[in-house]
């Protein structure tokens, strides 16, 4: 299955979950229920994968963490913020080279409509 088609079931689950919830929840709660969804049509899901950094001689076991990896192809990373910022971009960006991804969603469950809280960006 390619990138395009999972980011497509992934919204579908997102947007399901956004209007059974609506927004104000903690990101954990999000972040569970999306996992559910998902593996409830198929999906591989891993919820919370760790991201080792390396750095020449340096390897550090627990760097990072993805929120989801969906089907070891696309990085979902969930967020309850008021807006996006540079900062949630640049680190998807730095998850998709790190873990050699291509595509990731960034996905803002704070927002009133779901559609203004999707970013999708390719590497």
């Amino acid at each position: 299955m390619i990138e395009q088609d999972i980011t497509k079931v992934v919204l579908e689950a997102a947007y399901k979950v956004h209007s059974a919830l609506g927004p104000g929840l903690l990101e954990s709660a999000y972040k569970m229920c999306m996992a559910y969804e998902l593996r409830k049509k198929g999906y591989k899901v891993e919820v919370e994968k760790v991201l080792p950094l390396v750095y020449e001689d340096i390897y550090l076991e627990y760097g990072y963490r993805m929120d989801l990896v969906v089907n070891d192809k696309v990085v979902v990373e969930l967020k309850c913020v008021d807006c996006f910022n540079d900062v949630h971009i640049a680190q998807l960006l730095t998850y998709l080279r790190l873990a050699e991804k291509r595509v990731g969603l960034l996905l803002n469950f704070k927002v009133k409509s779901l559609r203004d809280g999707v970013k999708r960006v390719v590497l």
